[in-house]
């Protein structure tokens, strides 16, 4: 609830126009289905719906939790969910979309514009093997209104792949560069182009990859300045984090 609209609750709670206990049920904000705890307005305070982490979720369970958010919100974005439950969850609920590389579930209400901000992100991956982390980023950003630039397979291995597309990646308002391996990507993109980067390191990779670890503190040691570093093949996190980098940018210029 928006800190105006709480002030004149309060207020009509102190003249005596609604009463506690109706003032209470206003302020809880989130539905109470045993298992879960839906928060319905989480948009109001952070500007963007809550998502919903598939992994852990019984089929049955994300069909409850994906039925009422669709009746309360205008887009649902759901993470991490293989194809034998997507399937089930796509039979009991309609109009879903499934992106199977990306593992993610989605929809957005046909009266809700797709993209809802100027300008675009730049999502760039070095390798094939990294596409599942990609896809992630880039539906993220998508289900929360910005549009996607996708530059795939473009690692140093053969970096001049990645000249190519140099345009491309400077005029985003902010770029994901995923990477495994050596994690290099990033540094490289950083050194050559003005916005922001998002760097998402990946568990793709030999023995001394450790699982993305090495990727990752290649990162987090980049000398290139203006990056950003996610967890571990956190796609999520990093679509996430540069729709509200471009959401802010273009807050006064929407679509």
């Amino acid at each position: 609830m928006e800190s105006t609209n709480i002030e004149t609750l309060l207020k009509q709670v102190s003249e005596g126009t609604i009463d506690i206990e109706k003032a209470k049920e206003m302020l809880v904000q989130y539905q109470d289905m045993g298992f879960a705890k839906l928060d319905h307005h989480r948009h109001k305070r952070t500007g963007f719906h809550e998502v919903v982490y598939g992994e852990g979720k019984s089929a049955e369970q994300l069909i409850s939790i994906i039925s009422s958010l669709k009746q309360n919100i205008n887009r649902v974005l759901a993470t991490r969910i293989d194809e034998k439950k997507a399937a089930e969850v796509m039979d009991a609920v309609p109009d879903l979309t499934y992106n199977p590389i990306s593992r993610t579930l989605c929809w957005i209400h046909e009266d809700e514009p797709a993209v809802l901000y100027n300008g675009y992100i730049a999502i760039v991956c070095a390798g094939t093997s990294d596409l599942s982390v990609a896809e992630e980023a880039a539906v993220t950003a998508e289900v929360f209104g910005a549009e996607v630039k996708r530059i795939y397979d473009v690692g140093v291995a053969g970096i001049h792949r990645l000249f190519h597309h140099l345009d491309d990646i400077e005029n985003a308002t902010v770029t994901v560069a995923v990477a495994g391996m050596e994690g290099a990507l990033p540094s490289v993109v950083g050194g050559l182009i003005s916005n922001p980067i998002v760097a998402v390191p990946t568990s793709i990779g030999y023995g001394a990859n450790f699982h993305g670890l090495s990727a990752l503190l290649s990162m987090l040691n980049a000398c290139a300045p203006g990056i950003s570093v996610m967890n571990i093949d956190n796609g999520f996190g990093a679509g996430y984090y540069a729709t509200l980098i471009h959401k802010n940018h273009y807050k006064n210029s929407r679509v």
